[in-house]
């Protein structure tokens, strides 16, 4: 076990496994990565949700600003593909395969590594003053030119660790939910803060992401450096980051971070542990 000052909170890396083969064939899993447009090559990068856009994802090349953007599709959330897991509504001390396999019908087949953490959760909003778009990216890849404006969201969502990877590298969790807090019931809420407030440490499930992207020259620059974004897309676990957010509890998160769905490369993938591990720090 790995502790570190986080600054958005204590982050702990649990544990974490070899990369698994897990997941649908094509065509069989509710979330898949793809295209916005078929049969268009470098049409958006896209995580649909039961054949809907979900959120468009950071473009093909790598040199475009790192991206999560809420579509039309996140209208909902996937809980209820799911039974209900005892084991998930305290601490899970290892990763399992009783676990694993119902997360496991919800996702692509592919190659991902599973990674479990301790986050504590600070929810942000689309211009405010934690919101990575409208700061750390602006910084690098500046505004916009065509709209003019930072690149937005669409959708409020949860930071909880960055760190630094090199002199010229650094990396930004975020944990992003498919519907806005907003919607979540409100007694399911209130009986996680009470939960929490016993000492209780829930845990949340994601489909997870690693993006690493950089502007093509420092032309519009304050900051130039390669963004490494790690995104965590919440299958199980609304109701239990809005409560922890709340609270400034703690909670857990079972992350199953996709080889396929990544815009990085296999070893920097493998790196996540370890980076994980590592005090946080803003830039």
């Amino acid at each position: 076990m790995r502790t570190c000052l986080a600054a958005y909170g204590n982050c702990v890396l649990l544990t974490s496994m070899p990369p698994l083969r897990l997941g649908l064939p094509a065509g069989q899993s509710p979330l898949y990565f793809g295209h916005a447009e078929e049969n268009v090559p470098f049409s958006a990068r896209t995580l649909f949700m039961r054949g809907n856009p979900a959120f468009e994802l950071s473009l093909w090349c790598g040199t475009c600003p790192f991206l999560f953007q809420r579509k039309g599709g996140a209208n909902g959330t996937m809980s209820a593909e799911v039974e209900p897991l005892a084991d998930l509504e305290g601490p899970v001390v290892a990763i399992t395969e009783s676990i694993l396999a119902p997360f496991s019908a919800l996702i692509p087949e592919g190659d991902y590594l599973p990674l479990l953490l301790e986050v504590a959760p600070t929810l942000v909003a689309p211009h405010d003053d934690l919101d990575y778009f409208t700061h750390e990216q602006v910084a690098t890849w500046g505004i916009d030119s065509f709209w003019g404006l930072p690149e937005d969201p669409r959708s409020l969502y949860y930071r909880t660790f960055q760190t630094r990877v090199a002199e010229d590298e650094h990396l930004f969790e975020f944990v992003v939910p498919m519907v806005p807090p907003g919607w979540n019931e409100r007694g399911r809420v209130q009986h996680y803060i009470d939960l929490m407030a016993t000492g209780v440490t829930p845990t949340a499930v994601a489909l997870s992401t690693l993006d690493v992207c950089a502007p093509a020259s420092d032309d519009e620059s304050v900051d130039y450096y390669t963004h490494w974004g790690l995104t965590h897309f919440l299958l199980d676990g609304h109701h239990k980051f809005e409560a922890a957010a709340k609270t400034s509890s703690r909670l857990q998160l079972l992350a199953l971070v996709s080889l396929d769905g990544s815009l990085a490369g296999p070893d920097d993938l493998l790196r996540l542990p370890v980076l994980l591990g590592q005090p946080s720090g803003a830039r």
